[in-house]
């Protein structure tokens, strides 16, 4: 897709209620080249938007989403499972889609099964929306399955050493440990989630089998039923509202070079105006309420190890913004517009 500056696309958000869904609406509201047409939820459908986000100054109302397809383009911020059965019809009808679930992100179906527990024909795959490593497919693509935000945080971290030419060395094994803010679960009233069993608290939960696991190993080019190299990935949850800090432990088959491992992670992203390679170590408020993913380099030594930091908002590079930056690559516009 190609458009001038002043075309208007029409833009609707299903699932709108929710924490990315409520970013998205923000975002698309104040975007120079899309008019944000309808806002659908369901438990909240007949609702104004100021009451469920008074921050939001929209007067629109939520509806309910039955099968509608006047817009040009549908976000899909539904739980996992549930966008299944809302693309097809989207995609017969010549909508541009970028869905936010994991519903279309792996392509081995038997994978999918095994980590989301849940059935899918083997044709639901989408183009794999992470603009840093897939810019020239999404460009050529009408549908997107955005990424999720711990594998973001992980696989940016990551894809140099694994996609770089192999300057650094092969990679033997990788531990990461990563945190995300409470916001990560979802809107819906879970006990476990509430402010007195969060507070000042940190647990870990799904260690080894998340449903992120897959998508990071197919994006680094390996399996997570048949990994090439060892992978241990441990999500926490914490008590911030929204971010995710990634620590990523890896080991290489030789001396880590500090020097020559910075250098290849700043040529690697030397055009992703996301991604900042810092000097100094990044934390979770250097990136919150933007689209950016920090990285760092925070140990390199002669026995191959290294250790490398990520931060995100998990709301915006995990989800929404990363959604309007694929959206702005498909559109042919300014990869920025509407998020800086």
């Amino acid at each position: 897709m190609t458009a001038g500056s002043s075309v208007k696309y029409s833009v609707s958000v299903i699932g709108a209620s929710g924490y990315s869904g409520a970013e998205l609406t923000r975002l698309l509201l104040k975007h120079p080249t899309v008019m944000l047409d309808e806002l659908y939820a369901f438990s909240q459908a007949g609702k104004k938007v100021s009451e469920l986000y008074p921050s939001l100054s929209t007067d629109k109302v939520y509806q309910q989403y039955s099968g509608q397809t006047a817009s040009d383009i549908y976000f899909l911020a539904l739980p996992h499972g549930e966008a299944l059965a809302l693309v097809p019809d989207l995609r017969k009808a010549g909508k541009t889609v970028i869905d936010l679930s994991g519903d279309f992100r792996l392509k081995s179906t038997a994978e999918h099964e095994l980590f989301y527990k849940q059935n899918k024909a083997s044709d639901a795959v989408m183009t794999y929306g992470m603009p840093e490593l897939f810019r020239k497919e999404i460009e050529q693509a009408h549908a997107i399955s955005n990424p999720g935000c711990f594998a973001t945080s992980i696989i940016l971290g990551l894809a140099p050493l694994f996609l770089g030419g192999g300057a650094a060395g092969a990679v033997n094994a990788v531990n990461c440990t990563s945190v995300s803010g409470i916001s990560g679960a979802g809107r819906s009233s879970k006990t476990e989630l509430s402010f007195s069993e969060m507070s000042e608290n940190v647990r870990a939960y799904k260690v080894g089998v998340h449903q992120h696991t897959p998508e990071i190993m197919q994006s680094l080019g390996s399996s997570a039923t048949d990994p090439a190299f060892d992978f241990t990935f441990t999500p926490m949850i914490g008590s911030l509202v929204r971010g995710i800090y990634s620590v990523l432990n890896v080991r290489l088959d030789r001396p880590a070079d500090g020097e020559k491992i910075q250098a290849l992670y700043r040529e690697f992203y030397r055009n992703a105006p996301f991604v900042r390679v810092r000097e100094a170590m990044t934390e979770v408020r250097h990136v919150a309420h933007t689209n950016y993913c920090d990285i760092h380099l925070a140990h390199a030594s002669a026995s191959g190890s290294m250790v490398i930091v990520t931060a995100i908002d998990n709301l915006l590079k995990g989800a929404a913004g990363q959604a309007v930056q694929n959206m702005n690559i498909m559109l042919g516009l300014d990869e920025t517009a509407g998020l800086l």
